[in-house]
Order: structure tokens, then C-alpha cells, then sequence
């Protein structure tokens, strides 16, 4: 028997596809839980040279902390070298700070309990991508984003069951003052959505805003004593922290929020061209930011971040999805369990200004790279066009379906006695199928993942349906992802206190474009 015939024999046809789609159960959980390995490209000589080569760096070249004599005091008196803005660290120095207070995991509490995630240990969290002025979709092209784009990427990001995290500023929205938009951001993260979020960092204020309204929704106490903000760090590579990012960083270590100290590095133009000498780079300037959190108040939840992408070497132009980044994440993750402390990279990276192959392929080889080197916390996950220019609606439908396939390529190997299947083997024997045994039929909801874009069925059932390709199928998704949003609920008052804050704050100072 052919394929083709077998498939028509047993597959039920159309109607029955569809009945068994319309049944399939969908486990959504608040983190992923890694029951695989770790895949490993660097041995134990070669990571430790270069945490040798980065206590060198460390040591005989320092980084720079500009605008903020307060940082400088602390390294000071911790017992580095200071000379002006260059601060350098005696080898070890860092690490020993780290070490002695630094959280090998942590809880990032959500308004919503059941949604609460757990970073770093064997845990992977994805989250949507972060900071682009445009969006894209194939209706209108590229445009402007507007906090209207804003509060869709927020309804879509709770509504996506492989991601886990509502993120932070998943795209601009450039229709609000710069000086002001960071209080509807936030609000719409706590308004549209009850997973857990993230803080502003352009300015220390900005950032103290974000921890306020943060006080509104759990309380002070409980803000004071556990993690409700995540906060992205970057490192103004290479080897300078600039004083808008100490500001930022010193108001979330201090209220016990987390940072993720992030290098921000496109290797060949802020790092060397090679591999080794970025890695390098990378470990020197997240263990000093990491190393002054610790200072600031010990115990603070802080992730080992990186950026991992390269220029190219004819335009000077970013590249992603290309093997030296892959390279970066699995070196950079390894030394992040070997320092202590949970590890950021990774996400649906690509150059691509439109959701198309090459979109697809670069994203996928980034997402893939950094669920089997250990990212905890996967920033970037879903929705990065034009090297995170762009917000892309139908991108992020794309990345998200990649994202479910990670939770069920991180959940391992079953080994139950239903996964054995012994007693399917029994009952089919030699020569037939298993489409109609028992077994077959008590697992087929939850048999397989099923992709929500891409498109499996002959090429008639295809044109038939309209002949969509992969962008135009996640066009129709995202639509209607929006027309059945519902939002989760928030308590009145302190959706009230939220917005009288805000009407306040704004109030109290003229608009901004900076």
C-alpha cells in the first residue's frame, strides 16, 4: 500500500483532521522544566582559559563607569583599583563578590500566582522580543509603532502558551513622549496581561516609576522582600557602563529587583572578530556589572546576559542565525553555570525585514542554539524583524509556534509505560498500521506537536483552503488571537491607583523627547 493510500485508509480525511485540532489539549505552564542535557562545545580547559584571559582583562586593561562616583566609591572600597572612570579588579575579585551572594535561582512573582516563573537552575523562560521603534505586518508594511502596537503585542504575548514572560518594551511606542511612555507601558502590562513583566531602564526615574507602580499592584513589603520587575542592564560594550544604565541598575538592585546584565556585543566592530576573544569579552564585563549588584545590596536576583551577533566583514552590516553567535550562546552558557548564576541569550534573531525563509531559518537556528545551550531567560523569543528594528505581527505568530516546540524538545523523553507502547505492539503485530489500534486512539490528542502555522496536508487540501503561505496563515492567527482576547482580571482599586499615579506623574513635568 502507498503512503498516500494508507494516510486516506486510516487518517479519517479532512473533517477528521480538523475534529482532532479542534480537541487537542494544550498544557500550558508557567516555565519550561529541562529534563535534556546541556549540549557542550567547549571543554573544561578551554572555559577555564578563558575565565583566565577575563580576570586578565579584568585586571591589566578595567572597565570603564562613567558619570557616577557613587559606583566608583563601591568598587573602591570592595577593593578594586580605581583610577578616574577605569575601574580594575584584582583576579578572582569579582568573582569572589558574586559568589558569596549572588541567587542561583530565583522566583519572578506575577499578579497572578499560577503565572509566577522560576529563573535560572534547569529552567527556560521565553520571552517576547524587546525595544523596536517599527512594526511590520503584510497588510500595511513597516510603520511607526504606537502604544495601539504596543497593548496588541501584550494581548498576544499572555494569549501565547509557549511564551511565559509579558516582556518589556516589546516595541516603541513613538506616538507618546519619550519622557512619559514609560508609565503606559508598564500599565499595559499589568492592565492587559498577568505574567510577569518588566521595567523601565532609560532613565534612573523612569526606573523607580516602574518599581512604584510595581508597589501598587503587590505592595510594598512584598516588593521589598521578593522579585515582581525584571530589568535589562546592557553594557555599552566594549568594556564601558554608562551612567543611564548604573542609574537604572542601582534602583532595581536596591528595591531587590532583577537585572540582567547584558553585554550588548555585534562581534568584529564592539568585540573581536573571534569567538574565544568575545566570550572573553563578555564574561570580563557581565561579572563586573553582575559584581555590583551584589555590592549594592547582596542577594539581589541578577542573570548573566549576553547579546550574541556578529557584523559582517564586506558591509559592517549585523548578521544572526550564523554559527559564531551559536557558538557564543553555548561558551557564554557554560561559564554563566560555572559563575553561578542564571544565563540570558538567544531568541528569534534574524536580519530579515519581512517574515519570510529567511526570517524563519536564521530565528530558528538562534532559538534552537540557546534551548539546548541552557538560556534561562530567552529574551527576544518571538516577534524580531529587520535586526530588532521591527516588531513583526506576523513573526511573532511564527516564533511563538517555535516557541512551544522548545517546551516539548526541553520536556525530554517519556519513558512511561504508555510511551513504551508495548501493548500496541501487540495488538497491531507485522504489516499494519497503528493509526486505529488503542493505543492510537487514547493518545492522538496529545500525540505530536502540532504546529499552528505551518501547513502538512497535500497540495490540493492546500489550494483548496486559499494556497496561504506560512506569513499569510499567521496573519489570519494574529487577527484572531486579537478579536478573542479577554482580558485576565484586575482588582479595581488597584487598577484606580495605577492610573491616578500616572495621571499624577505625568502631570507633574512638561513633555520630552528624550
Amino acid at each position: 500500500m502507498s503512503e498516500r493510500a494508507a494516510r486516506r485508509k486510516g487518517g479519517g480525511g479532512r473533517a477528521g483532521r480538523r475534529e482532532a485540532r479542534s480537541h487537542a489539549v494544550v498544557a500550558v505552564k508557567p516555565f519550561i522544566e529541562r529534563k535534556i542535557p546541556y549540549v557542550e562545545i567547549v571543554s573544561e580547559e578551554g572555559l577555564s582559559l578563558i575565565e583566565h584571559n577575563a580576570d586578565k582583562l579584568l585586571a591589566e586593561i578595567g572597565i570603564d563607569f562613567l558619570d557616577d562616583p557613587e559606583v566608583l566609591d563601591l568598587f573602591r572600597q570592595a577593593g578594586a583599583d580605581v583610577d578616574g572612570t577605569r575601574v580594575r579588579f584584582a583576579p578572582g575579585l569579582c568573582r569572589s563578590i558574586i559568589q558569596a551572594s549572588a541567587p542561583r535561582e530565583y522566583v519572578q512573582h506575577a499578579r497572578n500566582p499560577a503565572r509566577s516563573v522560576t529563573i535560572g537552575g534547569d529552567r527556560t523562560v521565553l520571552v517576547p522580543a524587546y525595544g523596536s521603534p517599527f512594526v511590520h505586518d503584510i497588510d500595511q508594511g513597516r510603520r511607526y509603532a504606537t502604544i495601539d502596537d504596543f497593548n496588541n503585542f501584550v494581548k498576544l504575548a499572555y494569549m501565547a502558551p509557549g511564551l511565559h514572560h509579558s516582556g518589556g518594551t516589546i516595541c516603541e511606542p513613538v506616538d507618546l513622549p519619550v519622557n512619559k511612555r514609560h508609565y503606559d507601558m508598564v500599565y499595559s502590562h499589568f492592565k492587559y496581561s498577568d505574567k510577569p513583566l518588566m521595567g523601565s531602564v532609560t532613565h534612573y526615574r523612569r526606573a523607580q516609576d516602574s518599581v512604584d507602580m510595581a508597589k501598587l499592584v503587590f505592595g510594598d513589603a512584598f516588593v521589598d522582600e521578593h522579585c515582581v520587575l525584571t530589568s535589562l542592564i546592557n553594557v555599552n560594550s566594549p568594556l564601558v557602563f554608562d551612567g543611564t544604565m548604573l542609574g537604572s541598575l542601582k534602583v532595581y538592585a536596591r528595591n531587590n529587583q532583577a537585572t540582567v546584565v547584558s553585554p550588548f556585543i555585534l562581534a568584529g566592530a564592539m568585540s573581536p572578530v573571534t569567538v574565544t576573544g568575545t566570550v572573553t569579552q563578555i564574561l570580563a564585563e557581565a561579572m563586573a556589572g553582575i559584581a555590583l549588584t551584589q555590592l549594592i545590596r547582596p542577594g539581589a536576583p541578577v542573570i548573566f546576559g549576553t547579546f550574541a551577533a556578529a557584523v559582517s566583514m564586506a558591509t559592517g552590516a549585523p548578521t544572526f542565525g550564523t554559527p559564531e553567535p551559536s557558538m557564543v550562546i553555548y561558551a557564554a552558557a557554560a561559564l554563566a553555570r560555572r559563575l553561578g548564576v542564571p544565563f540570558r541569550s538567544g531568541g528569534g534573531l534574524c536580519a530579515s525585514k519581512l517574515p519570510d525563509a529567511q526570517a524563519a531559518y536564521e530565528a530558528a537556528n538562534t532559538l534552537q542554539t540557546a534551548s539546548l545551550a541552557g538560556v534561562n531567560f530567552m529574551l527576544h523569543t518571538a516577534g524580531w524583524l529587520e535586526g530588532g528594528l521591527a516588531m513583526g505581527y506576523e513573526k511573532f505568530i511564527m516564533d511563538c509556534d517555535q516557541a512551544s516546540m522548545i517546551g516539548v524538545l526541553l520536556g525530554g523523553l517519556d519513558l512511561s509505560d504508555n510511551a513504551q507502547a508495548m501493548e500496541a505492539f501487540h495488538e497491531v503485530g507485522p504489516g499494519k498500521h497503528f493509526l486505529g489500534s488503542a493505543h492510537t486512539l487514547s493518545n492522538f490528542e496529545t500525540a505530536f506537536y502540532r504546529s499552528t502555522v505551518a501547513d502538512n496536508n497535500s497540495y490540493e487540501q492546500w489550494s483548496m483552503e486559499g494556497g496561504l503561505d506560512t506569513a499569510q496563515r499567521a496573519n489570519v492567527l494574529w487577527k484572531k488571537m486579537l478579536a478573542d482576547y479577554e482580558a485576565p482580571e484586575l482588582d479595581p482599586a488597584i487598577d484606580e491607583s495605577l492610573q491616578a499615579f500616572m495621571a499624577e506623574q505625568k502631570a507633574s513635568f512638561a513633555d520630552r523627547d528624550y
